[in-house]
């Protein structure tokens, strides 16, 4: 919950900092500009709203590790990926998109320190406990920061101790461990398609290399 907490607020600290010629330098996600990422944190922090504001008494089905699954490499034709480009160019001002997560996600973030982790919420048609389902967003956060200052060399990178829990979920998910020569950015990045292995990286994976990449949702 707290790793959690220092994620979010991490992220948060990061987009107030941007300028608002920022927000039309690329991201980490192929095809989103800054402004494109930062409306999908929006969208980020109105679920983990909605999740928390969503309580159930039945069994859990999923915990941090299984909430997330491999899936297909983005191809920028799902629908609500276009929706989000649409809906990042109506803000028109940036200080306008900055000013809503900065809101929304504050609230969020606040949700989060006041629930209970053995709580049982409902997200997506699975039941987590509130602990498990922040934890597994940690994940989330530590790789959509990762994705905002992608191109933004002066921006302050996300909690170490973040970037090890997400590194230490996607090699649960994946089934195996990246090679211990990797720095947790560089296991994430790598693991997750973001970046291209170097050559040395590439000896270092071995035959893991041929598997890559391994996008998550």
């Amino acid at each position: 919950m707290d790793l959690f907490s220092r994620s979010w607020s991490a992220l948060l600290a990061a987009v107030a900092g941007l300028c608002d010629e920022d927000f039309a330098r690329p991201s980490g996600c192929a095809g989103w500009l800054v402004r494109d990422l930062v409306c999908h944190l929006v969208v980020d922090a109105q679920d983990v709203l909605i999740t928390l504001a969503t309580p159930t008494a039945d069994e859990p089905t999923r915990d941090a590790v299984t909430y997330w699954q491999v899936v297909e490499p983005p191809t920028g034709d799902d629908p609500l990926d276009a929706l989000i480009v649409r809906l990042a160019a109506a803000y028109e001002q940036p200080g306008l998109l900055k000013f809503h997560l900065a809101d929304v996600g504050s609230a969020a973030g606040r949700a989060a320190a006041l629930a209970d982790p053995a709580s049982r919420v409902g997200t997506q048609g699975q039941v987590l406990t509130a602990g498990d389902y922040l934890s597994a967003y940690v994940l989330e956060c530590s790789l959509h920061h990762l994705d905002l200052i992608a191109h933004l060399p002066e921006a302050a990178p996300p909690p170490a101790a973040g970037l090890r829990r997400s590194r230490e979920l996607l090699e649960r998910v994946v089934g195996t461990a990246f090679p211990t020569v990797f720095a947790d950015r560089d296991a994430l990045l790598i693991g997750t398609g973001r970046r291209a292995p170097t050559p040395a990286e590439e000896a270092a994976l071995g035959e893991l290399a041929a598997r890559l990449p391994f996008p998550v949702g």
